[in-house]
């Protein structure tokens, strides 16, 4: 891990004990403090052993005029050091609203997200909120790379402006580029629409542009239409075409495209449960098209119970098949306690060397929290992990969550 990761995190966690609520200053600190240990068998039969520290603190009104820090981030190690599991800063800012009049501001470590491309950045992020529901965005540093290395010559810099228009159609356009090793890797274009009429129906469009390709590599339109609010209707069509880096060797290698229908009827039956049954059709350029059919009940916890059931069935002319269930049950035992129990059962059909084979992989599992009181609470689950082609392994979790 970086030095600099290592003096972030160090005083973050100095600052969960050193800083009272309310400093000298006026600034007040927040945020939750997670220590959690794993363990899981590795495809050698050995025994990992992870253990991560994670933090999120927010802290307020630094400057007391509004400035605020908001970090989040994670020591970690394997104690049986059998994987290699990294300590990472996922984000860790100032915000400053109201720089200026109407202009917001965030440096640092920060998660960008427009319809041209997405990223985690270090760098400067401005935001101006004219008049008549005028926006741009304004965001430029590096390029941070989790997997392939960080290196100070990954850039990334891009533009993105937005407009109300009769306070139901809403139209964003972006431009954004990314920097490998100072040659220039991604040149993006987005463009998304969002219009809501007479609170009835919902369109809405995103269309992203790799101009270095000359193509486009994502588009999607839906509408959502919910008459009432116990019931509504959705259909979407999504196209995507694989976005690779320039400066990548598969860059030069054609790739091929996929398109999917999809559509979702929901229905309301009571406070906290829904019913819903979607289909989508997937299709390939040289594979068989399939259609996948889902079904399946939601219980959102309003009271004491949480859970759903779920069944899958994906048709496939190629053989590649899929009948499958999804069960999971929850309950309140009393205020300190909560329980449950799940079930992911897949059944998969396809031919391989012109044999047909059927392959079943489960999941099954236990879960668990305890509440000490408002602020600390234990949480665990453990589970069972079992296919035809591999052996049956365990998997669990412990995590000692405290709010500050």
């Amino acid at each position: 891990m970086k030095g600099w990761h290592k003096l972030f995190l160090g005083i973050a966690i100095l600052s969960t004990v050193a800083l009272p609520l309310h400093s000298a200053l006026g600034a007040t600190t927040s945020g939750r403090s997670s220590t959690e240990f794993e363990w899981y068998d590795t495809a050698d039969g050995d025994t990992a052993v992870p253990f991560y520290q994670y933090l999120l603190l927010n802290v307020h009104d630094i400057d007391s005029d509004g400035m605020t820090f908001r970090g989040y981030g994670r020591l970690a190690d394997d104690l049986a050091d059998e994987m290699d599991v990294d300590s990472r800063i996922y984000y860790a800012y100032i915000e400053k609203k109201e720089l200026l009049k109407n202009l917001d501001l965030r440096f640092g470590r920060q998660f960008i997200s427009t319809t041209a491309g997405a990223s985690i950045m270090d760098g400067l992020y401005l935001e101006y909120g004219g008049q008549d529901d005028f926006n741009i965005t304004l965001f430029g540093g590096g390029d941070v790379a989790y997997y392939e290395g960080y290196n100070a010559k990954d850039l990334i810099a891009g533009i993105e402006i937005s407009r109300s228009f009769f306070n139901d159609l809403n139209l964003g356009l972006s431009y954004l580029q990314k920097w490998d090793h100072s040659e220039l890797a991604n040149e993006l274009f987005g463009l998304d629409l969002d219009y809501d009429f007479n609170e009835r129906l919902h369109i809405y469009s995103e269309t992203q542009f790799n101009y270095l390709a000359n193509t486009i590599s994502y588009f999607l339109v839906g509408s959502q239409y919910h008459r009432s609010e116990n019931w509504s209707l959705r259909a979407e069509y999504l196209y995507s075409l694989p976005v690779f880096s320039s400066t990548s060797i598969y860059s030069v290698f054609a790739v091929d495209e996929y398109q999917e229908l999809f559509v979702e009827y929901e229905q309301r039956i009571a406070l906290g449960l829904r019913a819903f049954i979607n289909y989508a059709r997937e299709m390939y350029v040289y594979g068989a098209d399939a259609d996948v059919f889902e079904a399946g009940l939601e219980k959102i916890r309003t009271g004491r119970f949480s859970g759903y059931v779920i069944g899958t069935w994906r048709d496939d002319p190629d053989g590649q098949d899929l009948a499958g269930v999804k069960l999971y049950g929850a309950t309140t035992i009393n205020h300190k306690f909560q329980a449950g129990a799940g079930i992911h059962l897949d059944v998969l059909e396809r031919y391989l060397d012109e044999d047909e084979d059927d392959t079943t992989s489960s999941r099954i599992w236990v879960d668990g929290m305890i509440t000490f009181n408002r602020k600390v609470n234990v949480q665990a689950k453990v589970e069972r992990i079992e296919s035809d082609r591999w052996d049956d392994y365990y998997r669990g979790r412990v995590r000692l969550n405290v709010r500050f």
